[in-house]
């Protein structure tokens, strides 16, 4: 499998994952074209470590995480990148981070939001 065929499969694999036409209409489609470019071009990386938020990461392992982002996912990202009032840098290592990390991260940000909401805190 050549490079192209390469990109085209894991751009398909991502767009599901996303359900991508479901989240063009809500996101649009330079913002969705956009991260998922990002992701492919972590996905399709040939360096031994990836660096996310300031730290080296095995490749495998960032290619992995990336490959299970799913459209729950990618809205909780963007609704903390909208929410965001800090002045960003760099958006691309921003954003890298962002997803990367929201595997982990993502249901405890809702549930800490949810306590918030019930108990006022």
């Amino acid at each position: 499998m050549d490079r192209i065929e390469l990109t085209d499969a894991y751009r398909e694999i991502i767009k599901e994952n996303i359900e991508y036409d479901c989240m063009v209409s809500r996101y649009g489609k330079e913002r969705l074209d956009e991260t998922m470019e990002l992701m492919l071009e972590v996905v399709l990386s040939k360096w031994p470590y990836i660096r996310i938020a300031g730290d080296d990461f095995p490749r495998e392992v960032v290619k992995g995480r990336f490959l299970k982002i799913n459209s729950g996912h990618l809205e909780y990202v963007f609704d903390c990148i909208d929410k965001n009032t800090t002045k960003v840098g760099n958006i691309k290592a921003y954003l890298m981070a962002a997803l990367y990390n929201a595997l982990a991260t993502m249901d405890s940000y809702y549930r800490a939001e949810v306590n918030h909401d019930l108990y006022g805190c």
